[in-house]
C-alpha cells in the first residue's frame, strides 16, 4: 500500500504544505473553511504523519547537520569550517552527514537522519542543495533548511555569488591577455555551479567578440583526475586552446599536470585559471589564477541563517556575497 504523504494532503486539499502542517499541529493563522477542508482530505485519504515529526517542532536537540556531496575535498572542507564557526557562536552542535545525491534512498536516509537525531535543521550544499524531492520532503517534516549556491536563486534562506557575472569578467582578463581560443572545463552537470558557470563562460566570450567552438567545451566532474582528462581531449584537438579556464580549483590543478606532463609550461605555453580559492590555489606552482568565492565565509552564512530561521521561521534569507578575481601565475599573454 503506498503511504499517503502531506504533498498529497496539499495538493487535493488546494493549499501548501505548510498550512497542512499548521492544521495538524493546531497552529493559528488558518481560517476555519481551509481548516475543515483540509481535515476533511486528511480522513478521506487516511493520512497519517509519522509521530516523530509531530513533535520535532517543540523540542530543541541544537544540532544541525552538513549534507554533502562533493568530489572537492578543499571546498568541502572550507564550507565545513564555515558552518562550524556559525554553530559555535549560537552555541550549536554540527553533525557531517555524506550521502550520494543521485542514490534512490537519498530521501528515506535523511528523514531518518533528522528523526533520529531530532535535528533542528540542515545546511545543504551542491548538488543536493537541489534536490526538489528532498526540499518537498524537508518541508512537510517542517525542518528549516539553509542553501549553498543553489541553481534556483529564489530558495528563502542561504547564500550565493553572482557566478556568472565572475566567469564574465575571468574570460574577458584572458582575452585582455590576447587570447582567442580560450577553452572551458565544465562542472559535474548535476550541480548548479556548473550551469552557472559555463552560462557565464558563454556571456564571456560573446562580450570579448570571440567565437564560440563547442569543441573547446569539455565535460569535467569538479575533480582533480577529471580536470586532467579533459584537458588532454582538448589538447589533442587539432587546434588547441591557448587558455583553459576549469570551472573549479581542483580541475585547474589537473589541468596543469596534464600540460606539464606533456612537456609544455604554464603560462607561457598555455594559460590555466579556476574557481573558488580553495587552497589548492595558493600551493601549486604555479599559482592559479582563480575567482575568490568566499567560501568559508559562505558556510559561516549559510549555518547563520538556518540558526535565525530555527530561532523564528520569519527571519533568515538569501544572501548574496562578492567575489573577487585572484590573478596570478598560471596566467600570461598569449604566446605569438
Amino acid at each position: 500500500m503506498v503511504r499517503v504523504r502531506i504533498e498529497d494532503v496539499a495538493a487535493e486539499a488546494g493549499v501548501s504544505m505548510k498550512t497542512v502542517s499548521r492544521v495538524l499541529n493546531e497552529e493559528p493563522n488558518v481560517s476555519e473553511r481551509t481548516r475543515e477542508r483540509v481535515r476533511e482530505v486528511v480522513e478521506r485519504l487516511q493520512y497519517r504523519p509519522h509521530p516523530s515529526a509531530r513533535v520535532l517542532a517543540g523540542r530543541k536537540s541544537y544540532l544541525v547537520a552538513m549534507l554533502y556531496d562533493n568530489p572537492s575535498s578543499n571546498y568541502l572542507m572550507e564550507v565545513e569550517q564555515g558552518v562550524l564557526d556559525a554553530c559555535q557562536a549560537q552555541h550549536y552542535n554540527l553533525m557531517l552527514a555524506p550521502l550520494v545525491y543521485d542514490a534512490k534512498d537519498i530521501v528515506s536516509k535523511v528523514e531518518s537522519l533528522v528523526l533520529q537525531s531530532r535535528l533542528d535543521g540542515v545546511v545543504l550544499t551542491p548538488p543536493i542543495t537541489d534536490d526538489a524531492a528532498l526540499l518537498a520532503r524537508l518541508d512537510e517534516l517542517d525542518i528549516p533548511w539553509a542553501s549553498i549556491s543553489p541553481t534556483e536563486r529564489n530558495r528563502r534562506i542561504g547564500v550565493i555569488v553572482d557566478e556568472p557575472s565572475a566567469v564574465t569578467e575571468m574570460i574577458g582578463h584572458l582575452a585582455s591577455l590576447g587570447h582567442r581560443r580560450i577553452a572551458h572545463i565544465k562542472g559535474h552537470p548535476a550541480h548548479g555551479a556548473s550551469k552557472w558557470r559555463l552560462a557565464g563562460y558563454r556571456e564571456g566570450m560573446a562580450r570579448a567578440g570571440l567565437a564560440l567552438d563547442e569543441a573547446l567545451i569539455a565535460d569535467g566532474e569538479f575533480s582533480y583526475d577529471s580536470g586532467f582528462a579533459a584537458t588532454n581531449r582538448l589538447l589533442d584537438l587539432p587546434d588547441p586552446p591557448t587558455a583553459i579556464f576549469a570551472a573549479n580549483d581542483d580541475m585547474a590543478a589537473g589541468a596543469i599536470g596534464a600540460i606539464c606532463e606533456r612537456g609544455l609550461s604554464v603560462p607561457r605555453d598555455i594559460s590555466v585559471c579556476g574557481f573558488d580559492d580553495t587552497p589548492i590555489a595558493r600551493h601549486i606552482y604555479p599559482t592559479l589564477t582563480t575567482v575568490r568565492q568566499p567560501t568559508r565565509e559562505m558556510g559561516r552564512i549559510a549555518g547563520a541563517e538556518l540558526l535565525k530561521a530555527i530561532r523564528d521561521r520569519e527571519h533568515g534569507g538569501m544572501v548574496t556575497v562578492p567575489y573577487t578575481l585572484q590573478l596570478r601565475r598560471s596566467t600570461g599573454p598569449r604566446r605569438v
